[in-house]
């Protein structure tokens, strides 16, 4: 079980005290906190691929040691595990410090191919920077993001990833809707696994505070350890417009596969452009461009899909804000602005001519797929199911032409509402003959272009109500479905016989069900 200390800690000031209460930290972007044991621990569920990156093999995560450590019960000697100080701007207002209030980092692990990993746990007890929280984590909201990290990564989205999940023997009091109903739920941790969890809120909080020094330390520690091919006079700029343009292609890719992050904030957007920090997540059910899983976020809905590329030029504007002091003009930081929507733009077209089969984009395909996302929100379809449909029409003669005349026929098992989808079907048909025309312009054969849309398209996310489904039967004892969620997740992109319910459409038991279509930021 060995792990390696932090290269983090072991490069930059840590706090001083080794008082381990809530409180303000300054000067230091670390403290050393243990993990706090738990009662009953059992080991849930394992992510395989992970556990093999790693070099754990099947015996050692069979073992009592693994579970020991991963429930954060017993650490191996000499490790010092931490907690990260940072703060960040929630829902666009600046909230001073926030930093790991339920994350602790145990150390470091070398893979076989010689990179770093953080391991980290979640959920594994309080932190100097949980505030007024108890540093724990529910099943519920461990589950989720141990089952999210895994499939977008199987979807090939840059994101963290997860280890594990370990069930702690305790009750966690939760309000699951912040509606003044508390109460206790089973609690969990996740280990959660990344290159690095340095999140764009590391940098703002020196900058916020004038310790201009420590900002200094902490970017040439990030250049040099993540992003050692920048160097010279010029690095710091380089390594703003790479952190840039890995964001705008991360946002090309959870627009490409529906997905809604729920809470944006600069604190949860990641140096390394990963998927960070999975609370109230979801995956577009019905095309609604609107829609935000996060009910904190309502009305406002600023963290809705269709904004979420502007939210994270709005963060990266604020990240540059804060590395201003390093640079003797903004001259960089508006180029690494620029590099975010030049690298959006064409990561996002790239995605779309995928999603569509086409082999080149044009300029005035843009407009095409607006019209698409207004046709499919205007007949209710499905997200997902729409586009997998749309490519099995693209692979079969005559079938776009048979769709093009009847669509809600054609697309009924992707639709959720028949009455909106036969009122609104002159509205699809128009798009599809207008795609059909564009088809004919970009000649492939029909199983290329097949081939290229199910790279693109998904069969299977992991939609909020079969998570649900899995935290339901998790919490009576039943591990079956998440062990069936995940196996079929691992594949996203093959059809899977006997995984035809993992690919329906959302239920209607589903629409407006807790945990279903709404959750807060403790889910």
């Amino acid at each position: 079980m060995e792990l390696l200390p932090s290269r983090f800690a072991a490069a930059l000031p840590g706090d001083p005290s080794p008082d381990p209460h809530p409180r303000v930290v300054r000067g230091a972007l670390w403290s050393a906190v243990a993990p706090t044991p738990v009662a009953a621990p059992r080991l849930l569920a394992l992510s395989e691929p992970m556990a093999g990156a790693l070099g754990f093999d099947a015996a050692e995560t069979a073992s009592p040691e693994f579970l020991a450590l991963f429930s954060g019960n017993r650490l191996p000697p000499g490790l010092r595990p931490l907690a990260t100080n940072y703060g960040g701007h929630q829902f666009g207002h600046w909230a001073g410090q926030l930093g790991d209030g339920r994350a602790i980092l145990l150390g470091e692990r070398r893979d076989r191919e010689g990179r770093h990993w953080e391991l980290q746990l979640k959920g594994a007890g309080p932190t100097p920077y949980s505030r007024q929280a108890d540093g724990r984590a529910v099943l519920r909201s461990s589950l989720r993001e141990f089952v999210a990290s895994e499939a977008m990564h199987a979807l090939g989205v840059p994101t963290t990833r997860a280890l594990c999940l370990v069930a702690s023997g305790e009750a966690v009091v939760r309000d699951l809707l912040y509606d003044g109903h508390p109460r206790p739920e089973p609690g969990a941790i996740v280990c959660r696994v990344a290159p690095s969890f340095l999140r764009f809120g590391h940098c703002e909080l020196p900058a916020s505070r004038g310790e201009t020094a420590l900002l200094v330390a902490l970017v040439d520690h990030v250049i040099a350890t993540h992003f050692p091919q920048f160097d010279g006079p010029h690095a710091r700029g380089d390594w703003f417009s790479e952190v840039a343009r890995r964001t705008g292609v991360l946002m090309a890719h959870w627009m490409r596969v529906g997905f809604v992050h729920g809470v944006m904030n600069t604190d949860n957007l990641s140096l390394l452009g990963l998927t960070l920090d999975y609370g109230p997540f979801g995956f577009l059910d019905d095309v609604d461009p609107a829609w935000t899983p996060n009910t904190t976020d309502l009305p406002g809905r600023r963290y809705c899909y269709a904004a979420q590329p502007a939210v994270a030029h709005w963060n990266l504007s604020a990240l540059a804000s804060a590395l201003s002091a390093l640079f003797p003009d903004d001259a960089p930081l508006k180029a690494g602005l620029e590099a975010y929507v030049e690298a959006f733009h064409a990561a996002q077209a790239q995605a779309w001519a995928g999603k569509l089969g086409l082999e080149t984009w044009r300029a005035e395909d843009a407009a095409l797929v607006s019209a698409l996302f207004a046709a499919l929100e205007a007949i209710e379809a499905d997200f997902t199911g729409f586009f997998r449909r749309l490519g099995d029409l693209v692979g079969t003669p005559g079938a776009l032409e048979a769709a093009v005349a009847d669509p809600p026929a054609a697309f009924a098992a992707v639709l959720y509402d028949p009455t909106k989808a036969g009122r609104e079907a002159p509205r699809l048909a128009d798009w599809l003959a207008a795609y059909a025309a564009r088809l004919a312009t970009d000649p492939q054969p029909p199983a290329r272009r097949q081939a290229r849309m199910a790279a693109a398209n998904p069969c299977y996310v992991p939609r909020n109500w079969l998570l649900q489904q899995a935290i339901e039967a998790a919490e009576q004892g039943d591990l079956s479905e998440l062990r069936a969620l995940m196996a079929v997740l691992e594949q996203p992109y093959t059809p899977q016989p006997g995984a035809e319910r993992f690919a329906a459409r959302r239920p209607d038991w589903a629409r407006d069900r807790p945990g279903c279509s709404a959750l807060s930021c403790s889910s």
